[in-house]
């Protein structure tokens, strides 16, 4: 059932990566609702990162959604085997090809759910046309390719013109990049749902002691969901 409910989706850009099947079970434990995967190619983004193996090799780890960003270009060509992987959510970069259009039809035809991600220097309009066709809108408030990096606070207009052109679709607004206690209100205000955190999750704990992700998630998601109160 689609709920605009906020869903917190740790991304395992920030675990520990000898222990990513530990680390999965442990937000999951301690109140994550999704978990994030961002993929990297060095290419589209300055960075590299997972591939189809590794996502298949966390599935049997994961209960809930594997949300998996695939930042990467040319992107079509690698859908099935993520898809076969396991993944819930595929999400493409609209800047990542000409025919994001098919690229759309591509994932939906796996039976999977269709995100579509627009990084801060694209204009909200450039989804306009594909509402129809998506699940999910990622709004990068970073440039994408590390973890880390600091929230880009004009962006928060750019999810409230994006929830009033969703209207009463079923579509998750997501956010990614800078989300904290801090930032998730900005957010939630304007209309997202889906939250993805890396460091502001992770920080302070371990698969040895994980008590701190379920702080950090409650932390993160008390703040957004006062915001919308």
């Amino acid at each position: 059932m689609f709920d605009r409910s906020i869903k917190i989706a740790p991304s395992i850009l920030a675990a520990d990566f000898a222990n990513f099947g530990a680390e999965c079970r442990a937000i999951e434990a301690q109140g994550a609702d999704w978990v994030h995967v961002d993929v990297m190619d060095g290419h589209f983004v300055p960075n590299l990162t997972f591939g189809p193996a590794m996502c298949a090799a966390i599935r049997p780890h994961i209960k809930g959604v594997m949300d998996v960003h695939l930042m990467i270009a040319p992107v079509d060509q690698y859908l099935e085997a993520y898809a076969k992987a396991g993944a819930d959510v595929l999400t493409a970069h609209v800047e990542a090809g000409p025919h994001i259009h098919r690229t759309l039809q591509a994932i939906r035809g796996l039976g999977k759910k269709a995100g579509l991600a627009i990084n801060p220097g694209t204009p909200v309009e450039a989804v306009s046309e594909l509402l129809d066709m998506v699940d999910l809108i990622c709004v990068m408030t970073v440039n994408p390719g590390f973890g880390g990096q600091s929230f880009i606070e004009s962006q928060v207009a750019k999810v409230t013109r994006l929830r009033q052109m969703i209207g009463d679709r079923p579509v998750h607004i997501e956010i990614d990049g800078g989300i904290t206690a801090v930032t998730a209100p900005l957010v939630a205000k304007a209309g997202a749902d889906v939250l993805v955190a890396g460091s502001a999750v992770f920080k302070g704990g371990s698969v040895d002691n994980p008590a701190p992700y379920g702080a950090n998630i409650r932390a993160i998601r008390a703040a957004a969901e006062a915001a919308i109160a």
